[in-house]
């Protein structure tokens, strides 16, 4: 077992993380490909009359069950692991008022005893601890009161299936198995965080801002007292905070003693906790080898490279000599649930304690519901004032809070977003907006899809929709009036990205039967179907999608036969990530990629480094660490708040651009100008700006196609550009930097760059080559005035060393990185989804039928229409499980105490969803050079929102607690 066949396998080179070697072998890579002997994805099958894929490359492996879900992986699946599986299982505690005293196994008897108990004294004595950022107590020592209903005491790892299978069905569901001590209350302890966010516009949208969040600061509590947030002084003429709080004592002040014209409205609204139900339940499988002080792990994760990093920080810091880590992170399903999670890290503890023998830990779904992160129940209270005589908003004073459970994870976060989020499509003059996330003894929660948006802004939607009411004005007219426009601020005082459409969608809405005949189609309905009230709803948001410090790298490489090979830090997670990338280098290459590889966290051949906070380090330190090179904010984001589409595939596109303009471009320029004269291109005006691809061909200015394969074969043989990696970094903008390319000194929207040129760039050890040698070793046609006026030819640059992969780095000459100010602004990208739902309420038994519905989304160019509407579908569904179904009690009745399931939690079923009726349609583009945009988490909001608004419409009662579940439904019509 110490040969692991590194060399054979093709691992790449170990990156040092806390002083242990870190192997990473990510699904769909050679490596982890050759682990199991088998293609399980296919390449994608292109179309290129249309330019979109055929089908997801890993959607025949899903159907067809292989193994391509780390849940599915054991160790006999895994060269060189031992072959004999053990298995392990969590006690938790399931009160969270009183002290823990220990477990009692008694019932097990000696034939079902553990072959290993891990506990909280063990790990101590060990030093093994959880990274800082999932907080304390991995497992609760005796004599403390758990800070969380269950929570973590001990882990049972038995050596064979048999015994541990008995054994967890006789632990199941058994109140006696964990002793409790005295009551001592539960755990008091301060907000995981708490941000405020004042705002006061100029005289018009577009005139600078009196106050902001941008202009001038966010406002923290300068204290807490009594675990609650202690707000600055307002002091008109103090500090930038107090100034704030004196502008937010206007706003308040306004709307208790509110003008004659105005309607203040006031309302709370409370939004529940939710699981996501994620496909694949959470799930680890690691085996420590201490003959060679190797630790491997088979993980499903959002964030590899996270993943990567906390381990290794974790096995360095414990008693358990750990040289090397090969981390296999596989596709998952995750919603925000496996991001930042803690199960990898009782993944590594189970393996650690394992006598040699490979350990899987799985939750059952019961398990499931009672450990995965959840989405934050939020409570809202709304004060808007509006002018009742033009109809315009006024001002907007929130206060949210998030419950974000017994650990910290992203909390403090999702609160912030879900406040920077409540003014939805909206311009308000003036806001005030205070948010807090809670600590409690409930289950943690995350970043669940939709992230404290959906809370927020479906609120802030039955709002809009109950104010035009009282107004007497049709809804959508009312939403037009208000709607924020193209350069107009949102509530953090930022100016969004780009042409904001929301009217776009608004007027296709407007426009649409189901809103035009909703009065005849009700009326019409009722008398046809006794029983039912017939009702329309209509709701439009729009979302945020990244985080302020979005990072990726990406490979692009074509072989001289033309294929291309993509390597990405983005994980699969069921987006389609995996598909979607590979299909967007077809913009610079004229197809997709036919080998992908993801959750790559190993980049050698552009080694970027990075230090600090990306969110709070100061300007200063940022700009003493830009000095050097090779440093970036963050290396890669996790694959989360919807930022495949937009910001993966920026990385993606400036690696196939890379590729395109120092190799494909040059060469097609050295076929095009060959011949007497320079050719059939020196009769033409070429620029690189008019290349097409037309059918998988080259062509530009009626010059004559050329395929792929030649050019690929031109590029290497001339020595240019064959391969590139990039670095990006996005903070509300992208970080630009100045690199030297072929003696041209470029500014580019990355920070890091590296090329890999063809065979004639370098010879043997590294040395330069002939630049224009061509087939059989005669010249090339060197690219003549034409193609350099296009393009810097690029050739190998002599002076900088190779990596062991071919590539060299062109270190950059300056960089411009967003400043610090810009997370102020909190958000810039959005996407505007709007949503009208049809739908039936009935009388006798308060159910809710979904008749259907028809959504309209702004995404700017689709990189494949198929994956768009799978999300849409996929996340209407969700949306309405949110708002009629799903509901989780947060405390000791609720899914903490392990006996929830699916027999007890709705989640969307097919007869809840208008599946044969439901449409949708995507805004045509205002040209072809919009970027895609995130739209996975803003397609499932906006429905929550039309759900209620319609149900008011059926039956003329606005509920403002979700789920609007049918015994609500007919305490009202009672």
């Amino acid at each position: 077992m110490k040969n692991h066949g590194l060399s054979r396998r093709g691992f790449l080179k170990a990156s040092m993380l806390a002083g242990v070697a870190v192997y990473v072998a990510p699904f769909g890579s050679r490596a982890f490909a050759a682990l199991f002997e088998e293609k399980l994805l296919t390449p994608v099958k292109w179309d290129a009359a249309n330019g979109t894929p055929k089908f997801r490359i890993d959607g025949i492996a899903k159907v067809t069950g292989s193994k391509i879900f780390a849940r599915d992986v054991r160790a006999s699946d895994m060269p060189h692991w031992p072959q004999q599986q053990a298995h392990a299982l969590i006690l938790r505690a399931t009160q969270a008022d009183r002290l823990y005293e220990g477990f009692d196994l008694t019932l097990l008897g000696d034939d079902l005893k553990p072959d290993r108990i891990v506990t909280a004294e063990d790990l101590a004595r060990d030093g093994v601890a959880f990274p800082a950022f999932y907080g304390d107590d991995m497992l609760l020592p005796a004599g403390k009161t758990p800070a969380y209903l269950g929570h973590a005491v001990a882990i049972l790892i038995y050596h064979d299936f048999a015994r541990f299978r008995f054994a967890k069905n006789l632990l199941k569901f058994r109140d006696d198995v964990i002793r409790y001590g005295a009551v001592t209350g539960p755990l008091e302890r301060d907000p995981w965080g708490t941000f405020r966010f004042v705002r006061v516009g100029g005289k018009t949208p577009y005139d600078d801002d009196a106050y902001s969040s941008l202009k001038d600061a966010p406002i923290f509590p300068s204290m807490m007292r009594k675990h609650l947030p202690v707000w600055p002084d307002a002091n008109a003429h103090g500090k930038v905070d107090e100034q704030g709080m004196a502008y937010a004592a206007q706003i308040a002040d306004e709307l208790d003693h509110p003008s004659a014209d105005w309607l203040v409205f006031d309302r709370e609204y409370n939004t529940q906790s939710i699981d996501t139900a994620a496909l694949e339940p959470d799930n680890a499988n690691g085996w420590y080898d201490a003959a060679t002080q190797s630790l491997h792990l088979v993980v499903p994760t959002q964030s590899p490279l996270e993943v990567a990093e906390s381990v290794a920080e974790m096995a360095a810091k414990s008693h358990y000599p750990v040289r090397q880590l090969f981390l296999h992170p596989c596709y998952t399903v995750g919603y925000g649930s496996k991001d930042h999670f803690n199960v990898p890290y009782y993944g590594l503890v189970a393996a650690l304690y394992g006598d040699g023998r490979p350990v899987r830990f799985a939750n059952d779904r019961y398990e499931q519901f009672q450990t995965s992160l959840k989405r934050h129940a939020f409570k809202m209270h709304y004060r808007i004032a509006v002018d009742r005589k033009t109809g315009l908003l006024q001002s907007f004073k929130g206060d949210f809070e998030a419950n974000g459970g017994g650990r910290c994870n992203f909390s403090p976060s999702v609160a912030m977003v879900g406040a920077t989020a409540a003014q939805s499509i909206y311009y308000f003059p003036k806001n005030d907006f205070a948010t807090v996330a809670i600590a409690s003894r409930a289950i943690d929660a995350g970043s669940a899809r939709g992230y404290g948006t959906l809370q927020s802004m479906a609120a802030t939607e039955m709002a809009i929709d109950e104010i035009a009411a009282q107004l007497g004005v049709d809804p959508i007219d009312f939403r037009l009036k208000n709607a924020l426009r193209s350069g107009m601020k949102n509530t953090q005082g930022a100016i969004p990205a780009g042409a904001i459409r929301v009217d776009d969608v608004l007027e296709r809405a407007k426009a649409h039967p189901l809103w035009t005949q909703r009065a005849k189609r009700k009326a019409e309905y009722e008398v046809a179907n006794p029983g039912k009230r017939y009702g329309v709803g209509f709701a439009c948001v729009q979302k945020d999608f990244g985080t302020g410090s979005e990072a990726s790298l990406a490979k692009v490489e074509i072989d001289e036969n033309g294929a291309i090979t993509l390597h990405h830090t983005g994980a699969e997670i069921g987006t389609g990530m995996s598909t979607s990338q590979a299909v967007a280098v077809a913009k610079w290459l004229g197809k997709p990629a036919a080998d992908i590889r993801v959750a790559v966290t190993d980049w050698p051949d552009l080694p970027m480094v990075t230090s600090g906070d990306p969110y709070i380090m100061s300007q200063a330190d940022q700009d003493k660490f830009s000095v050097n090179p090779r440093w970036t904010p963050n290396i890669a984001s996790p694959s989360s708040a919807t930022n495949s589409a937009f910001y993966f595939t920026h990385s993606t596109r400036e690696a196939a651009r890379a590729v395109f303009r120092y190799g494909l471009w040059p060469a097609a320029m050295s076929i095009w100008s060959q011949g007497i004269g320079g050719g059939q291109a020196a009769p033409l005006v070429v620029r690189i700006e008019d290349a097409r691809w037309v059918d998988g061909k080259l062509t530009a200015a009626g010059l004559e196609p050329l395929p792929l394969e030649q050019l690929a074969k031109q590029a290497h043989a001339m020595g240019l550009a064959t391969g590139a990696v990039v670095h990006v970094f996005n903070r509300w903008q992208w970080a630009e930097a100045e690199f030297d390319v072929g003696g041209a000194v470029e500014r580019l929207p990355i920070d890091g760059l590296s090329l890999r040129y063809g065979t004639a760039g370098t010879g043997e050890n590294g040395t330069p080559a002939t630049a224009n040698a061509g087939e059989n070793g005669t010249p090339a046609a060197a690219p003549d005035a034409a193609a350099s006026k296009s393009a810097p030819v690029a050739m190998a640059p002599t002076t900088l060393p190779l990596t062991a992969n071919g590539y060299r780095v062109l270190d950059r000459k300056r960089v411009f990185i967003p400043p610090m100010s810009r997370n102020n602004a909190a958000v810039t990208y959005y996407s505007a989804v709007g949503t009208l739902v049809e739908l039936a309420v009935h009388e006798a038994t308060g159910k809710v039928e979904l008749l259907t519905h028809h959504s309209i989304m702004e995404c700017g160019n689709q990189i494949s229409p198929q994956l768009v509407s799978g999300q849409l579908q996929g996340g209407v569904a969700m949306g309405i499980g949110h708002a009629l179904h799903e509901y989780l009690p947060l405390y000791e009745d609720g899914p903490g105490n392990g006996t929830w399931n699916f027999n007890r939690y709705h989640v969307p079923r097919a007869s809840d969803v208008a599946v044969w009726t439901q449409t949708g349609e995507v805004l045509p583009v205002l040209s072809e050079t919009d970027p895609p945009k995130g739209i996975a988490e803003v397609v499932m909001i906006p429905v929550v929102g039309a759900v209620v608004n319609g149900v008011a419409h059926a039956i003329g009662h606005r509920f403002t607690d979700l789920p609007v579940t049918p015994q609500k439904i007919l305490e009202v019509l009672a």
